[in-house]
């Protein structure tokens, strides 16, 4: 019995155990509940931008040192937001002694910043990091922290002791190359992103992709060349290094500077695809014939009997034609010898498609340069017959023979076969382009709002240039057509044109004349007396008088005078050709034409005139004028050649 007493005292004594714990429960449930209600309220008040009555709230939840993680993000930053930096120092402190954790010590460091005492921030950053020791993790969190809070330069110094820590000088590439972008420290991103490729070579398009986004100024770019050509010579077999230096003279159109790289990558490495081969495809479509011409006859000779032979024969007849047609006045004497260049390529490589490419070539010399259109169509035509060519070869063959017919003068014809090809080429660089052709035949037909509806969908192309010509033509019509709804003067303008496509430069320039403000007018003196007319000149019973045209010139005069210097150059007469660039300067300085005209002025004087000090003069104006222009990078280039900042090359063929 007394036994079952002592039971049923212990069982009584545990139950009322329970019942105290529960209530404590309960209480202390309440309890948190009520907090997290007030932390709630305050972090509503933070979000409403009420300072005060957020801070008031966060003082009283802070004394729960169970409230702490809830609340130390906002109570802290509001503490610091407003100034109460007394207020914050004492609170954190607080949560150092009770637990040392390394986010409260850098709370600490960054209230000496934010207050002013930069000195004090400064000792204090340092002695925690010597703290830290080789704690790499915690030298990595410590960076993170301050990072995050734009103490940049604390941020590097943590993270700099990180990567000694860890014993390796590659730890932490991508992390310090961010943080020195930040900084503003190019060579030092730079220096990282280098040792970052080097790891993890296969990475170099991620690179490259980011330096061109991240180097955009000539001295950046010229940095990394100094940095690489440091490492090349360092570190002679490596692949990555070379690589990035031929990438980086791309990206400042130094050809020639990629030709010496290229070749030497070729000849070190010994790659089954030759570099040099790439380099050359790059100067052609960036017109740089010489350099062009360098690679492509390094390949054939470096390359004999591979991969590599054919393509570099046949770039290096391309170079050389576009080349010649750059000559003004164009030699049918050197025309002559490309044709017969193609027909030896032809016969030495018969059954090859790119010997097809140097029929289409071969077809349009003839047409262009010798006047033999017929003999260009019968051979185009048979080759679009060809079963065994490629469709992509026929649709080039179908546009190249359009462009015969409108020589022709036979623009149906062109038309059909441009529509051809747009609708077997849909959504594709040739469909685009024949799509193009066939705007501007609208356009050349004074069709304007037809020739609109093509521009509107090929200003969506996938192909740059494509997509550029149609903004270019776009915006001259709706310029030349806002306030002349009949658009005479364009239809002028763009019927020169057409005779200009014809190859009719003679015709197009008689043409001009309409557009001349004033035009001369031989007439016998009564007439004049009659019309009320000054004569300018007597000749004999005759008299010269200048009238004034009927067309509205004020929209298309820049567009005129960018015409005729263009035809003014192809005949090879520069004087008036620069006389009317240099109209379009001083007259539309602001017009869009503006920096094509003044760098087409530099190009006469360096490449036609000869006269290098004035292009230089001319280059270097433009810099000024124009940055912003898509002709800056070639400007520098053309102006640094000059000034002998690359290596003069060796002499190249001449025709």
């Amino acid at each position: 019995m007394h036994r079952n007493n002592n039971y049923y005292i212990k069982f009584k004594i545990f139950i009322k155990i329970i019942q105290i714990i529960f209530i404590c429960g309960l209480l202390i449930n309440t309890s948190f509940a009520q907090d997290i209600q007030e932390i709630q309220i305050a972090n509503e008040y933070v979000l409403k931008g009420q300072k005060e009555k957020a801070l008031s709230l966060y003082e009283q939840l802070a004394k729960k040192n169970e409230n702490i993680q809830l609340i130390h993000a906002n109570y802290f930053n509001l503490l610091i937001d407003v100034g109460n930096f007394s207020q914050a120092e004492s609170y954190i402190e607080r949560l150092i002694k009770r637990d040392e954790k390394l986010s409260y010590r850098l709370d600490l460091g960054v209230i000496y910043v934010r207050s002013g005492d930069v000195t004090k921030a400064d000792k204090y950053f340092k002695t925690l990091m010597k703290s830290l020791g080789d704690d790499s993790y915690k030298l990595k969190t410590m960076s993170d922290y301050l990072a995050a809070r734009n103490l940049v330069e604390y941020s590097i110094l943590a993270l700099q002791q990180a990567r000694n820590a860890s014993g390796s000088s590659t730890m932490y590439t991508l992390e310090l190359a961010n943080l020195y972008r930040i900084s503003g420290k190019r060579d030092q991103m730079v220096e990282e992103y280098l040792n970052y490729v080097t790891l993890t070579p296969s990475n170099i398009s991620y690179i490259k992709n980011l330096m061109q986004i991240l180097l955009t100024k000539p001295e950046e770019l010229e940095s990394l060349e100094r940095l690489l050509y440091d490492r090349v010579q360092r570190n002679q077999n490596s692949e990555v290094y070379l690589d990035l230096l031929i990438w980086v003279n791309l990206q400042q159109k130094n050809f020639y500077g990629a030709f010496i790289q290229s070749r030497a990558y070729d000849k070190r490495f010994k790659k089954e695809q030759s570099k040099t081969l790439e380099i050359a495809q790059i100067a052609l479509n960036n017109k740089d014939f010489d350099n062009a011409d360098r690679c492509y006859s390094f390949v054939i000779k470096e390359y004999p009997n591979t991969i590599n032979e054919l393509p570099a024969r046949l770039g290096l007849i391309q170079s050389r034609e576009a080349k010649v047609k750059r000559s003004y006045p164009v030699n049918q004497d050197s025309v002559k010898y490309l044709i017969a260049e193609y027909e030896n390529f032809k016969k030495t490589y018969p059954d090859h498609p790119n010997a097809f490419e140097a029929v289409l070539s071969q077809s349009l010399l003839y047409a262009y340069y010798l006047d033999r259109k017929d003999s260009a169509v019968n051979v185009l035509n048979r080759l679009i017959a060809n079963n065994k060519i490629a469709p992509t070869i026929k649709a080039k063959a179908k546009i190249e023979l359009g462009d015969i017919y409108l020589l022709k003068e036979e623009p149906w014809e062109a038309t059909l076969l441009y529509s051809q090809v747009e609708k077997t080429q849909r959504e594709t660089p040739l469909g685009y382009e024949a799509k193009l052709k066939n705007a501007k035949l609208s356009y050349f037909k004074g069709d304007f709002l037809l020739a609109q509806e093509h521009l509107d969908i090929l200003k969506q192309a996938t192909s740059r240039e494509i997509a550029n010509d149609a903004m270019e033509l776009s915006m001259r019509i709706k310029e030349n057509t806002a306030f002349d709804s009949t658009g005479a003067a364009l239809k002028e303008y763009a019927a020169i044109e057409l005779l200009l496509a014809q190859n009719k430069i003679d015709q197009a320039l008689q043409r001009l004349d309409h557009f001349q403000v004033t035009k001369r007018v031989k007439m016998s003196k009564a007439d004049a007396i009659m019309a009320q007319l000054t004569p300018s000149e007597i000749v004999g019973d005759s008299v010269w008088v200048d009238q004034k045209t009927d067309i509205n010139l004020t929209s298309i005069q820049d567009d005129i005078y960018w015409l005729e210097a263009n035809l003014r150059m192809k005949r090879g007469e520069f004087d008036q050709s620069v006389a009317l660039l240099e109209k379009i300067v001083t007259e539309y300085g602001d017009d869009i034409l503006s920096d094509d005209a003044y760098f087409l002025e530099g190009e006469i004087f360096e490449q036609h005139l000869n006269n290098k000090d004035k292009a230089m003069e001319i280059y270097r104006e433009f810099l000024n004028k124009y940055p912003g222009s898509v002709y800056a990078a070639e400007a520098r280039k053309r102006y640094r050649m000059l000034r002998g900042d690359f290596t003069e090359p060796e002499a190249t063929p001449k025709f």
